[in-house]
């Protein structure tokens, strides 16, 4: 293919004569037309690099640049078309005149397609020494096989492919040493061969952390999950990359590794963090079907009493909840658990019951790649009252009036998906266990558990089946209790049995709607994709809020809605319809659960 690069002295001398031109006298000529016959996948390549098409609209070429145009075509064609396997084209040029315009007429047989017809890749350096040989592994990722038309786009990928999985762990110098394409054009065979040097195998070294200024930096050593002497792995730097972004601390982190194979036995890990400002206010105004319009601030001072520890408040005014707290947290501890003691309150009103909830907490909790663990100790301080004068049915499971409970609380949660965001496969799990006891600032005798899951599977590229379940449970020795509302169960609305409003799926009476004891729901969703950003879905759910497994009534919901990958995250709008009340409701939701 030395043929090939030989000519670009020629096309680049064509640009400097082009450009001379608009220095000296020349006789301006009109614009002429150029007219290419090819097949398909040669004519828009033709028309966007050939030099006589990118030049036809100019009126300052003169007659002898128009004759270089003409006289070099051939080689220029060839030169693009051989880039696509064709190097035996047949190229016909005509010239005409039509009245005072130039008419120029390229027709280009393409001749026979170069096909592979052998591939032969090498590795030296450190990687002879793995056992089994690794060269069966690096053929996996090669994307050009025999057999396979020459393409001079493809040729490229595949050996930047291979390099790349080299580089992508262990040996992080890669390079190729040598490369070669051997085209046999009577035969239409191209013989490829590439010899690959991996360099020495790199060990992680010690942190180098740069661009702190205000925070210290045993915050980024505490979260740093990677170990001093280990391989390097291209996924665990963005392991760790992931794990300084999670603290609050930091609007960007890079990560990267010294690439000097002299240092390859302890490269240095440089992490280059920008700190966000010690105090920073956000608030924004939204709606949901659930709880209506919403207003929301959060205040946070990242470095009270110059300690990086996290001072947080929130506030959020809906139109059936209104919610406020404040947290303060330490920085993380040499294990990476976070420390933290919150305050809040939290009042709803919905299907008949007015809820006010003050909580009272500690939680130690650490968040690693894709699990979350916390230990909580919670004190609930509850006042339920009948909103509206409804009256209180005789099996409540709760009475109204002020209920308290301390709660020691275990949560634990793994988010397995592909992606964070827009997720296609994987699943992510929530499980919650707690108890209470009477003779400890609680008014009752009680065990909790609360668990999620929502699975993700992808059928094909625009096909994508959810499914999701949720189970609680309180468990305590009598059949009237005391346990605070907040920790019981109702169920309906966009992330549960849809087609019911909000939390109106429970014990319901006169209107109200009362929290119990189980609560189980479940559905599943078909999504089909129309484009990137745009798709729709069906979907059904069923569900149940009740005190007595004898008692339970079923809730089924059915119906339609549009999927949009927004660039703040996924939103739906669904419209469900309730087998149980006959009736049509929409839902708006936004975010991924959990």
């Amino acid at each position: 293919m030395s043929w090939i690069l030989s000519n670009l002295k020629k096309y680049c001398f064509l640009g400097l004569l082009v450009g001379f031109g608009e220095l000296m006298p020349v006789v301006v000529e009109a614009r002429y037309l150029v007219e290419i016959e090819a097949i398909d996948t040669l004519k828009p390549l033709l028309n966007e690099h050939l030099n006589i098409v990118r030049y036809q609209d100019r009126t300052d070429i003169n007659e002898d640049q128009f004759k270089f145009l003409i006289a070099t075509l051939p080689d220029q064609i060839k030169q693009l078309v051989s880039t696509e396997g064709y190097f035996s084209p047949k190229i016909n040029v005509q010239t005409s005149l039509d009245g005072d315009k130039k008419q120029v007429h390229i027709t280009v047989n393409e001749g026979k397609r170069v096909k592979v017809s052998g591939v032969y890749l090498n590795l030296e350096g450190e990687v002879e020494q793995e056992k089994p040989p690794r060269i069966d592994r690096v053929r996996q990722y090669w994307r050009l096989p025999v057999g396979q038309p020459f393409r001079q786009a493809d040729w490229d990928d595949a050996k930047n492919r291979v390099l790349l999985s080299l580089q992508r762990k262990r040996y992080l110098a890669a390079k190729i040493d040598a490369s070669e394409a051997q085209i046999d054009p009577v035969n239409s065979e191209a013989e490829l061969g590439v010899d690959y040097d991996s360099g020495p195998v790199f060990k992680l070294g010690a942190l180098r952390i740069k661009g702190l200024q205000r925070y210290p930096a045993l915050i980024v050593e505490h979260m740093n999950p990677l170990q001093v002497g280990e391989e390097y792995d291209e996924e665990r730097l963005l392991e760790l990359q992931r794990q300084v972004q999670s603290v609050p601390y930091f609007s960007n982190v890079q990560v990267s590794v010294v690439n000097d194979p002299l240092q390859a036995k302890a490269a240095p890990v440089e992490v280059k963090v920008t700190e966000y400002p010690a105090q920073r206010f956000q608030g924004g105004v939204g709606f949901a079907s659930d709880a209506g319009t919403r207003v929301e601030g959060h205040y946070s001072n990242l470095n009270m009493f110059k300690r990086a520890w996290v001072l947080g408040g929130d506030i959020k005014l809906e139109q059936r909840r209104q919610f406020e707290q404040i947290e303060l947290a330490m920085p993380p501890g040499s294990t990476g658990f976070i420390n933290s003691g919150h305050v809040s309150y939290d009042r709803t009103t919905l299907e008949g019951v007015d809820l006010r909830s003050m909580r009272l907490g500690l939680q130690r909790a650490r968040s690693l790649e894709k699990y979350k663990l916390a230990y909580a100790l919670d004190y609930y301080s509850d006042d339920l009252d009948k909103k509206d004068d409804a009256q209180l049915p005789p099996e409540s499971f709760i009475s109204p009036g002020r209920h308290r409970a301390l709660v020691p609380n275990f949560t634990w949660s793994r988010r397995d998906v592909d992606n964070p965001v827009f997720p296609r496969k994987g699943n992510i799990i929530s499980v919650q266990g707690g108890f209470g006891l009477q003779s400890v600032l609680s008014d009752e005798t009680f065990l909790r558990f609360y668990s999620r899951i929502r699975h993700y599977h992808s059928i094909t590229r625009r096909d994508l089946v959810v499914l999701r379940g949720e189970a609680g449970g309180v468990l305590s020795r009598r059949e009237d209790t005391h346990v605070p509302a907040s920790l019981l169960f109702r169920a309906g609305g966009t992330d549960s049995v849809r087609g019911y409003s909000y939390q109106s799926i429970g014990n319901k009476q006169n209107g109200t709607v009362y929290p119990v004891k189980y609560l189980l729901t479940g559905g599943t969703e078909y999504q089909h994709w129309l484009s990137a950003d745009w798709g729709g879905a069906v979907f059904y759910d069923v569900g149940l809020a009740t005190n007595r497994w004898q008692d339970k009534t079923l809730y089924h919901g059915v119906g339609t809605g549009v999927r949009w990958r927004s660039p703040v995250g996924p939103v739906n709008v669904d419209l469900a319809y309730a087998l149980k009340d006959r009736k049509f409701r929409p839902h708006i939701s936004l975010g991924v659960a959990f």
